[in-house]
């Protein structure tokens, strides 16, 4: 029997539906073990960290020579629009940077040595602590940042600067600029003395599947639905050696305004509020999906402003035809629960547009299970649910059924900021909606919005399960931490220590000798 033809893979334009051309075809199985073995073959190339910071470098270099090719096929295949994929793509190179910065330096490698003390009790042998890589790692790139969460994205970046190779799977929705993005990172291989093994490519859902499954996989990053990771987290955990799984699965993003907030500002919030869940089309990860606002006159402007700031927004075209029907699906069922209103009623735009809206609910139908759980839960495109509460209780009470999210924000008054609300409590109201949120997400906004996740040394991009499965972060320089485990030397020989743990620090590297940092 002739075996089967592989499965094309298209990349298709959302803003018509239409076909462009056939990218490649779906990896069999054979091709995602040869990729595999390519990479793990690769893992030595990457030992010295000079060299994985030229890598990097290089890489960012590239990315930013072929920029307008590479934001044209972006654009072309998710309409993202090429102001959006300007900021992204400069996003991407600074996140190849920044890691190529912290290879260098060196403190992610945690070198810590303590010398034997035989007066100890007990005695103390000599004991010297440094990370190593994990091996080859498996990304899977996100619909929604064809760059930055993709393949030259920062689950690649951090493994790289790990020293780990990359067989990333592409996201069906964007695969020839995967294609142009991977050729780019193995050229700056190429450049750098480095094989083309430590960044492969492979296509197709069930290649995605035996790439995680892959013995020679030692762990994997992943951002998407939850449906999807939770699959892929299974698999990992179902191996006969289960393997780390850094996934970003959902959130809701809960926003919580005062009475305070809204008195004094609630013009102002409403129009922040339209931007931030509105921005890509409602398409971000950290987008608020529900708003705890007051009832009464203060709430009643904050929304007439959301009202007003949502009405002028245009009709967008989302990633994929699939999640525009998703959309439009989940925004029917919560419009039809009862007590629900839609003052700005989101739905189909046009033939491949949705446009924007939101929804109100009484917060007292949130405080206890029931047909309105619905609203609790992740929907992916242009509208956020507000829930007019009457006083703290049914705050405290809605925050208290929701699961794990990525941030949370407060929008609090002047006096709560300060502390001076005068309520009678230590910190007055603020420092008790703090103290709500902070167990349900991973960054905590104040008087701001959480869309816009900064690249920076103490960003963390996470947050209890579903927003991710596991507690690391994938934007900042310790998502690097995700592909290293630590390693510990105990009397070894001189001779036979790693360059990192040797007396006398011939690398340079920033150490903790004996419980101080050495120099110091």
């Amino acid at each position: 029997m002739a075996a089967a033809a592989a499965a094309p893979v298209w990349s298709v334009d959302p803003r018509t539906g239409k076909r462009r051309e056939q990218v490649a075809v779906e990896a069999t199985a054979a091709e995602v073990d040869s990729a595999v073995r390519a990479a793990h073959a690769a893992r030595d190339a990457l030992a010295d960290r000079g060299v994985r910071a030229a890598l990097l470098r290089r890489a960012a270099g590239l990315l930013d020579e072929a920029g307008e090719a590479v934001i044209e096929a972006a654009d072309a295949e998710t309409a993202l629009g090429p102001g959006r994929l300007t900021g992204e793509l400069a996003r991407t190179t600074y996140q190849l940077r920044s890691f190529a910065d912290l290879v260098e330096e060196g403190a992610f490698l945690d070198v810590r040595i303590d010398h034997a003390d035989p007066a100890l009790t007990p005695p103390r042998p000599d004991l010297r602590r440094h990370k190593i890589p994990l091996g080859v790692v498996a990304v899977y790139s996100a619909s929604n940042f064809p760059l930055a969460f993709s393949v030259p994205g920062g689950d690649t970046a951090s493994a790289l600067a790990a020293g780990c190779p990359v067989v990333v799977k592409a996201h069906p929705d964007h695969p020839a600029t995967s294609e142009l993005c991977a050729a780019l990172l193995r050229r700056a291989a190429d450049e750098t003395g480095l094989p083309a093994g430590v960044l492969q490519l492979v296509h197709g859902f069930q290649a995605g599947l035996d790439l995680v499954r892959h013995p020679l996989v030692a762990a994997a990053g992943f951002t998407g639905s939850v449906r999807g990771g939770r699959a892929l987290y299974d698999a990992a955990a179902a191996r006969p050696h289960p393997i780390p799984f850094h996934g970003e699965l959902g959130s809701l993003n809960p926003v919580v305004v005062t009475e305070a907030a809204a008195a004094e500002r609630a013009e102002q919030i409403g129009a922040g509020l339209a931007g931030s869940m509105t921005l890509g089309t409602g398409q971000f990860c950290v987008k608020p999906g529900l708003v705890l606002a007051p009832a009464g006159p203060a709430g009643d402007r904050l929304l007439t402003a959301l009202t007003d700031a949502v009405s002028d927004t245009e009709a967008g075209v989302l990633l994929d035809q699939r999640m525009r029907e998703a959309f439009l699906g989940g925004v029917r069922g919560r419009a039809e629960l009862p007590d629900v209103e839609a003052p700005v009623t989101p739905g189909a735009g046009g033939e491949h547009t949705v446009s924007a809206g939101f929804l109100t609910v009484p917060a007292a139908r949130l405080t206890a299970d029931g047909p309105h759980d619905l609203l609790l839960e992740e929907c992916f495109g242009p509208v956020t649910v507000v829930a007019r509460y009457t006083d703290e209780a049914e705050i405290g009470a809605v925050l208290a059924r929701l699961p794990g999210n990525l941030s949370a924000t407060l929008h609090l008054g002047d006096a709560e900021v300060a502390g001076t609300d005068g309520d009678g409590t230590d910190g007055g109201l603020g420092a008790r909606l703090l103290a709500r949120v902070t167990p349900l997400a991973g960054r905590i906004v104040v008087n701001g919005w959480p869309t816009g996740v900064a690249v920076a040394p103490a960003q963390h991009h996470g947050g209890p399960y579903p927003a991710t499965t596991s507690t690391a972060t994938s934007v900042g320089g310790t998502a690097v931490e995700r592909w290293l485990r630590p390693v510990v030397h105990q009397d070894t020989p001189p001779a036979l220590l790693p360059p990192e743990l040797r007396d006398g620090n011939p690398l340079g590297l920033p150490r903790r000798v004996d419980g101080r940092p050495e120099g110091g």
